[in-house]
């Protein structure tokens, strides 16, 4: 585990972006061969726990966790939530979750395990998820990123062409500690 799951910094700036027009996407897939994206068609809470898990471990997420299989189950079906799964030869590597509300579409979750960052699957992963919040019927386009995800998130979301719109530091809540 790395030294930024060891110790919570005091505190929690989380940084809020958008996206409003397909012209500002900037999109980066990749030429990989061994990648393929699939939507995930069904509700699989022990599949998506995996997936959560393994992507979020190292950043201290904690939302998911503290969820009932029941709740899980439940938005998982709800029309407007679609996770899209990136295999790498087969085997998961990571997922973004789009969740549609009207007009705008967020982006929940995303995030690869940790043996698949630094190959340029984020910025592929994400892209897909974009052009799929775009492909939707999306107006907007938003996510947060904080100082307990990688390093290399914002970085990736501004490259894509979203823009900060808010930031938000408060204290570190306990859960993160």
């Amino acid at each position: 585990m790395s030294a930024i799951a060891q110790t919570a910094p005091d505190r929690l700036i989380t940084t809020y972006l958008h996206m409003t027009d397909p012209a500002h996407f900037r999109p980066a897939f990749t030429g990989d061969h061994r990648a393929a994206i699939r939507r995930m068609e069904r509700p699989d809470v022990a599949f998506y726990r995996f997936l959560y898990g393994e992507v979020g471990q190292e950043w201290r997420w904690r939302d998911r966790l503290l969820m009932s299989d029941a709740e899980i189950h439940d938005l998982l079906a709800q029309p407007n939530t679609t996770v899209y799964v990136l295999y790498v030869d087969g085997t998961p590597a990571g997922y973004v979750e789009l969740n549609k509300q009207g007009d705008e579409t967020e982006i929940a979750y995303f995030g690869l395990r940790a043996g698949y960052r630094g190959s340029g699957y984020g910025k592929h992963l994400l892209s897909y998820g974009i052009a799929q919040a775009w492909a939707g019927g999306a107006r907007r386009i938003w996510l947060h990123t904080c100082n307990l995800d990688s390093p290399h998130a914002l970085d990736n979301y501004l490259k894509r062409g979203f823009s900060i719109h808010h930031v938000d530091d408060r204290p570190m809540p306990a859960r993160y500690s």
